[in-house]
């Protein structure tokens, strides 16, 4: 019997997911809740409406796969498991990603790489640690900020200002309360990704993305503004490293802790430029935006079969994910302004432009008018990926795709380098 899928989330990640799911033989009808406008069977509630999320996915025979981090954070998975099956880590588990000093203190207690790193909850103690020290330094928000809590410091001048804005200034509310002071590491980031049921992890392949705004890796952070799959800086045998030193050994530890994790487990790394070491800089318990687009174009296995198992505790019973051999990159378009103040509500031009069938355009910050228009309704608003023959490939499609939309007075904004050093 084919089973519905309920996507909670509104993002480019979640309709990559339901655009790869709704691909399966075993699945009926994807719904979102609450979609954008590029989906279809869009619920009007709220991710965090959780009874209303139960009842509708009873009613409808729906297998529930939680996109972001908030409802995750929020304990949806406790709410909703013991009456329908559903895909992501409890409210325990989901730490990892909602507290810094949880997962630095974990990290430390198992023996997982990760740079060195002090807790303050308050500024002054935060400020004379960043006087009294030589070394480079990031500055994190300990709570969810979106993806935008984190700033990587080139002096003290940047630190102080970082302890101001995270901690007096309150930009992130209370995510602010606590930061995490870590040693800033020089080399290569990359994303590892796998799913777990608690005790299996199966990888899922390599990813790198573009967190700042700018071209060349400058200016502040984002939710990310564009993505490349696979990564090249990984070599298989330190690819084997990091799922057996890292993935699965995060996995184990913490059903050792009595607490199981299941769901995407997202390993942010960093490839140390001296020793080739891979380091954690970051957990997320949740599938990566934008990496997530580039790497559903590349799976050519059954992600419906590897959800079903994950949630059964069966994923052992699976071979590993079948993957093209052809590269994938993600464009993120957004508002001009993004990550700072930008407006919204311009009407999209270009997306019934004639696409090549190698193209596929993720809406994010999107919105259906009541005349059937496509609006910007957030920061990131699109991410149009292509999978090609070569790297070259699949960014000259990108971004050939790329220039036939646009919006507003020349609002929108992209980074022209999204995947050059792949």
């Amino acid at each position: 019997m084919k089973k519905n899928i309920l996507i909670v989330g509104s993002g480019g990640r979640e309709h990559a997911l339901g655009w790869k799911l709704s691909k399966s033989q075993s699945v009926s009808t994807v719904y979102y809740c609450p979609g954008n406008g590029g989906t279809i069977n869009n619920l009007s509630f709220s991710i965090n409406d959780f009874s209303k999320i139960k009842s509708f996915a009873i009613k409808n025979n729906c297998i529930v796969v939680v996109g972001p981090e908030e409802p995750l954070t929020k304990g949806i998975v406790n709410e909703l498991s013991d009456s329908i099956s559903v895909f992501g880590p409890t409210m325990e588990a989901a730490q990892l990603e909602s507290s810094k000093s949880f997962a630095k203190h974990f990290m430390k207690e198992h023996n997982i790489s990760s740079p060195e790193y002090n807790i303050f909850s308050e500024p002054e103690k935060a400020k004379d640690f960043v006087y009294n020290t030589n070394k480079s330094l990031v500055i994190k928000a300990d709570g969810l900020a979106a993806g935008k809590g984190v700033v990587v410091c080139d002096n003290k001048e940047d630190a102080l200002n970082a302890i101001d804005s995270i901690m007096i200034r309150k930009n992130f509310g209370n995510s602010g309360n606590i930061i995490v002071i870590e040693e800033r590491l020089f080399g290569k980031e990359v994303s590892v990704i796998g799913l777990s049921d608690g005790d299996t992890i199966i990888p899922m392949a390599t990813a790198q993305d573009h967190k700042r705004i700018y071209e060349n890796d400058k200016g502040p952070n984002t939710g990310g503004m564009g993505s490349f799959s696979p990564s090249k800086i990984i070599s298989n045998n330190l690819f084997n490293d990091i799922i057996d030193k890292i993935m699965k050994k995060t996995i184990h530890s913490m059903k050792k802790n009595n607490n199981p994790f299941v769901g995407f487990l997202y390993a942010g790394l960093m490839i140390e430029k001296d020793t080739q070491k891979p380091y954690v800089l970051e957990y997320n318990v949740r599938m990566g935006d934008p990496e997530c687009q580039s790497i559903m174009m590349r799976m050519n296995s059954d992600l419906y079969d590897y959800i079903k198992c994950s949630i059964s505790g069966t994923l052992d019973t699976l071979p590993p994910i079948s993957w093209s051999e052809n590269p994938a990159v993600c464009v993120v378009m957004a508002e001009k302004g993004y990550p700072s103040k930008h407006a919204n509500g311009n009407v999209i031009h270009g997306l019934n432009s004639h696409f090549p069938p190698n193209i596929k355009i993720f809406h994010a910050g999107t919105i259906r008018d009541n005349n059937n228009k496509i609006l910007t309704s957030g920061g990131r608003v699109l991410g149009v990926t292509a999978i090609g023959r070569d790297f070259d490939k699949a960014r000259s499609d990108a971004y050939d795709s790329v220039r036939k939309i646009h919006w507003g007075k020349d609002n929108q904004y992209y980074r022209k380098d999204i995947g050059l050093n792949a």
